[in-house]
Parts: C-alpha cells; structure tokens; sequence
C-alpha cells in the first residue's frame, strides 16, 4: 500500500502543516539558486536546465539572460540583460559583449523564456545566437549553448546543432 508523500512547512504556532505548491517551488528555487552561485562549477547539462527551468520557466513575458562563467566553466553570475513584451525583447549584442568583459568571463550561456510554451527556436532566435557568437568570438569568449525555456522544459541550440 502506497502512501502519498507531502512536504511541510511550520505555522506561526510551530506546528507543521502542508506546503502549498507556491512554498515548494520558492523553496526549489532558493536550492537550485544556492546549487549554481558564484564559483560553482555547472556539474551537468541537467543542473543547468533544471536552474534555468525554474529560473524562468514561469515567467510572463521575454526576456534575455546570461548566465557569465569563468575559464572552468565556474558561474560568475545570472543576470536578465533585457525585458520585452508576451512575445519578443530586444537584444543588442554590443550590451552582452560589454556585460561580459566587465564581469572578465570566459564563456557564457543564454537562456530566454518563451512564455507561449513553445520551446522551438524561432527564425529570429536563430538570428541572434549567431551575431553573439560572432561578436563574442571576436574577444575571445566561448558561446557554450542557447537555452530556450518553455514551461518546464529547456531546448538546447547546441543540441539541436544550431551553434
């Protein structure tokens, strides 16, 4: 006989009562979060997914990340470059080239959240992953991959062989 598992968290009085999916969710964020902070290697393609899932993945409108590493791939930072609207945001590749040296990384990933659910890179997506690889390599910093988070789920460039 199976039981199903709940998670709880204490009241003002101390005593323990469920969680609702809101609380386990901040709480997974605030795990993930402390999992990729500065100087930490990224263990896997998985644990990148998985942060930048729930990173983004709820999230209501475009918008465009980088997440800065190191010349071992150690997380320098996270940081949301720009903010658009339900269904694009603009991105000036002369703005994550200054990002980067600034914060003297080494290599970078991109990530945005397409709030349709649709993971499948768009002509335009294609685009501009190829102008920052260009205008990264030109100061020697590695474009290591593309994420494009939908929902719960994350489309990779490099796997997809678009990088």
């Amino acid at each position: 006989m199976s039981r199903s598992a709940s998670l709880y968290v204490l009241d003002s009085n101390g005593h323990p009562v469920p969680a609702s999916a809101d609380q386990i969710i901040a709480t997974a964020r605030r795990h993930l979060s402390n999992r990729v902070r500065r100087g930490s290697p990224l263990s896997s393609p998985q644990a990148t997914r998985d942060y930048l899932a729930l990173k983004l993945g709820d999230r209501p409108s475009e918008s465009f990340c980088c997440l800065f590493l190191d010349s071992r791939n150690r997380v320098i930072e996270f940081v949301e470059l720009f903010r658009g609207t339900i269904d694009g945001a603009a991105v000036h590749p002369r703005e994550v080239v200054r990002e980067a040296l600034e914060r003297n990384a080494a290599a970078l990933i991109l990530c945005h959240p397409h709030p349709s659910g649709v993971g499948e890179p768009s002509h335009a997506d294609e685009l501009i992953t190829r102008r920052l690889r260009d205008a990264l390599q030109l100061v020697d910093i590695r474009l290591i991959d593309h994420f494009i988070v939908a929902g719960g789920e994350c489309t990779s460039f490099a796997e997809l062989g678009l990088l």
